[in-house]
C-alpha cells in the first residue's frame, strides 16, 4: 500500500487546528453537517457530455434538508485503492469537520484483477484500504459510514437477479462489524429492487439508450431510486434523524436531475 493506516490517521489529526479540536462538539452543533461521498462512477456527478447517465449522489440532496448538504467526491473509475493513491481521500480529510459524515462506497473497480492500480483482494487489501477512510474520518471527529456496492443489472435465463460483486460486500459487512461502523447494505437492497422490477422494467432504471446498453450506470429514475435506498438506510442505522430527511415517500420528478457543463 502506498499510504499506511497510521499515515492517514496522522495526516487527519494534523489537519485539525487545536482550537477546533478543543471546541469541535460545540461548533458541530451550530453548523451544517456535511455528508461527503467517496466512491466510483455509480455515485459520481455526471456532466452534459454523459447525459442521461446519472450518479445516485446527484439525487441524494433531493431527500435531505438543506442543513444537511452533500459534497460528492465520487469519481468515475476509482477503487478504494486508486482513490487513496491519487490523494482524493486526503482532500476529503482536509475538508472534514467534527460532526460531518463520510459515506464510502467502493467495489466495482476493486474487482478488476487485471489492473494493479485499482485491484484489491476482498479480505485483505480491500479491507485495509477501507480502514483508511474509517480511521481518517474518525480522526477528524467525523462519522464514517460504509455502503456496500450497488448491484449491476444482471439476470439469469429464468429472470432471477444475480449478484455480481463476489466477496466484496461480505468483506465490507465484516469490516463494519469489526470496526463498529454503520453499514448501508445497498448491494442487498438494490439486488432485491432489481428482482422486484424484473428484466424489462430495470432497463428503464439503467443507462439504456438508442446507442448504449449499460447495465452498471443509472439514468435519472435509477439514480433517484438508489438514492432513496441510501437515505432509508441512513435512517435505519440512525446516522440521520427523521428531521434530516424530506420527500422520502414522494415522487421525485426526473426533470430535477441536471447535467452541468464540465469545468475547464
Amino acid at each position: 500500500m502506498s499510504i499506511s493506516r497510521r499515515r492517514v490517521t496522522a495526516a487527519a489529526l494534523a489537519a485539525v487546528p487545536l482550537a477546533l479540536a478543543a471546541t469541535g462538539t460545540a461548533q458541530a452543533a451550530s453548523r451544517h453537517r456535511t455528508l461527503y461521498i467517496a466512491g466510483d462512477s455509480t455515485a459520481a456527478q455526471k456532466y452534459a457530455d454523459a447525459a442521461p447517465e446519472t450518479g445516485w449522489g446527484m439525487a441524494l440532496p433531493f431527500f435531505l434538508h438543506k442543513d444537511r448538504p452533500v459534497a460528492n467526491h465520487a469519481v468515475n473509475g476509482r477503487s478504494s485503492k486508486s482513490f487513496v493513491d491519487e490523494g482524493r481521500l486526503d482532500v476529503i480529510l482536509a475538508a472534514l469537520r467534527p460532526g460531518d459524515f463520510l459515506l464510502v462506497q467502493f467495489g466495482h473497480n476493486d474487482e478488476k484483477s487485471a489492473d494493479p492500480t485499482r485491484y484489491t483482494e476482498p479480505w485483505t487489501t480491500y479491507q485495509d484500504h477501507l480502514r483508511l477512510y474509517v480511521d481518517g474520518a474518525r480522526a477528524q471527529g467525523a462519522r464514517p459510514v460504509l455502503a456496500t456496492p450497488v448491484e449491476r443489472r444482471k439476470f439469469d435465463a429464468a429472470g432471477k437477479a444475480l449478484p455480481t460483486h463476489g466477496d466484496y460486500p461480505a468483506a465490507m459487512r465484516a469490516l463494519a462489524r469489526e470496526e463498529g461502523v454503520a453499514l448501508l447494505d445497498i448491494q442487498a437492497l438494490s439486488l432485491a429492487l432489481w428482482q422486484r422490477l424484473g428484466v424489462e422494467e430495470t432497463k428503464t432504471y439503467f443507462n439504456w439508450t438508442a446507442t448504449e446498453q449499460d447495465n452498471t450506470h443509472f439514468n435519472p429514475p435509477g439514480a433517484i431510486a438508489v438514492a432513496r435506498l441510501v437515505v432509508r438506510e441512513l435512517l435505519r442505522t440512525r446516522v440521520l434523524r427523521p428531521q434530516d430527511v424530506r420527500r422520502l415517500d414522494d415522487e421525485i420528478p426526473t426533470s430535477w436531475i441536471t447535467w452541468p457543463e464540465a469545468a475547464g
